[in-house]
């Protein structure tokens, strides 16, 4: 069901994104293609879904919303490829509509992943998304791995049980769970488990799960960009830093250059608008510039709108003496959700996060990326603690994991965190999946202040 429902899907997408194609070719050319065209465009699209289904996409169970859009945009790209070859060998280049081609494959590319996360979720209302999994675990491991699969639910791996406790008694647990439901997959979160215990329950798992899924004490070391090595039945892991990689950075940077300049003449009149409510309300001055810290420690002044009101400062200093309370919130988030000096235009702009958007001016300065960690305070430092290093390595970003995880609501430890792990784990489709997920964000949460 959930298969067919993915595939079907694509189909009806692939059908209108290349009707729709073929519209806008006539509508800017004059004529419609020639049949030349859709000799290519059916093989195209059938290779297309082929790839897709080679990749695993149908149904895509335990794939991290990262690695699910880079494999589709290597299955797009493969197939449009594979269509200009075909084109070249049948030897109708030049009956095929370029344009035609370009603006259906692009078509493809920026909503097949949309609408597969439609899809899914609409399949996760129906209560249809998701595979059931068995959870073994001795420690608190176990809640933690609960937790991250419901709340990436995308992923597809839906913890139906979780059995705690000695490893022999939970694994003859799930084991009869399996045999009476016919569950097929188990995950072990047991890292205080010794080598050779583990060993056996995960030997003993494979004669009734299918699929055997450990997650390895690897905490503070690497989470996802990582590769497997067999040395001669010797097992590694290769950990990968990809942004310690000169020619990464200047991708990231020319990515950050285009987007900002590509974007900047719809934002103009945006900034000037939110500088105008700013300055009706609050006065002068509009802009608001706080010392952050850059790559390598270098502070920079990080503009927003000003939100708060003149000798913002000195107005919290105060308040957190005079009221403990206050005082334990802001010591754990660093905020506060009911700030008194924020102004009435401020918790619009804060709400929706408008306050942030002068910072593409940073941006283009190389003081920030638009992806990135947190831009920490100068005085924050040392409660950064030693993660400091690994953060300050690369600019901070407008937004990132802190911001589509929680926002507001995430502790300052979790910042830290979410940062540390996003410099350790950075790839260009982790930044495309944040940018996403910030949009939607903004969209439907209003938890930030």
């Amino acid at each position: 069901m959930v298969r067919a429902t993915l595939l079907y899907s694509d189909i009806v997408l692939a059908l209108l994104v290349w009707w729709v194609a073929v519209a806008l070719r006539d509508l800017l050319i004059g004529s419609p293609p020639s049949g030349a065209t859709a000799t290519v465009v059916v093989p195209g699209m059938l290779a297309w879904l082929g790839l897709r289904a080679l990749a695993g996409l149908y149904p895509g169970h335990g794939l991290s919303r990262v690695e699910e859009l880079r494999l589709q945009t290597y299955a797009l790209l493969a197939a449009a490829g594979g269509s200009v070859v075909f084109a070249f060998f049948l030897q109708v280049g030049g009956l095929v509509s370029r344009l035609t081609l370009v603006l259906g494959f692009a078509g493809l590319l920026v909503f097949g992943p949309l609408t597969r996360q439609f899809v899914k979720w609409v399949l996760r209302r129906a209560e249809l998304w998701g595979k059931p999994v068995v959870i073994l675990s001795s420690d608190e491991a176990g809640a933690r791995l609960v937790e991250v699969l419901e709340e990436e639910w995308g992923m597809g791996l839906r913890p139906v049980v979780l059995f705690e406790g000695p490893g022999d008694r939970s694994l003859a647990g799930a084991v009869g769970l399996s045999r009476k439901h016919g569950l097929d997959t188990v995950m072990f979160a047991m890292p205080s488990s010794g080598r050779e215990d583990l060993g056996r329950l995960i030997n003993l798992a494979s004669y009734t799960f299918r699929h055997v899924t450990v997650i390895p004490d690897l905490s503070g070391v690497v989470n996802s960009a990582v590769a497997v090595r067999d040395f001669s039945g010797t097992f590694g892991v290769e950990i990968k830093h990809n942004l310690l990689d000169p020619s990464v950075r200047r991708v990231k940077r020319a990515l950050d250059l285009l987007a900002t300049a590509s974007t900047g003449l719809f934002v103009l009149p945006v900034l000037a608008v939110l500088a105008l409510l700013v300055w009706l309300d609050a006065g002068r001055p509009i802009f608001y510039g706080d010392r952050r810290m850059g790559k390598d420690g270098r502070a920079f002044p990080c503009l927003k709108f000003r939100t708060m009101l003149p000798d913002a400062e000195a107005v919290l200093q105060k308040m957190l003496e005079e009221d403990p309370e206050l005082r334990e919130e802001y010591g754990k988030y660093h905020k506060l959700q009911r700030d008194p000096r924020v102004t009435a235009t401020g918790r619009l702009l804060r709400k929706t996060s408008l306050d942030e958007l002068p910072q593409l001016w940073n941006v283009l300065r190389g003081e920030m990326s638009l992806v990135g960690p947190r831009p920490y305070l100068v005085r924050e430092s040392a409660e950064i603690g030693i993660a400091q290093g690994e953060i300050l390595r690369v600019p901070p970003g407008i937004t990132g994991l802190w911001q589509v995880r929680r926002r507001s609501s995430t502790s300052f430890s979790d910042r830290v965190g979410l940062d540390t792990y996003y410099v350790r784990n950075w790839s260009i489709w982790m930044d495309l999946v944040i940018l996403a997920r910030t949009v939607q964000a903004l969209l439907s949460d209003r938890s930030a202040h």
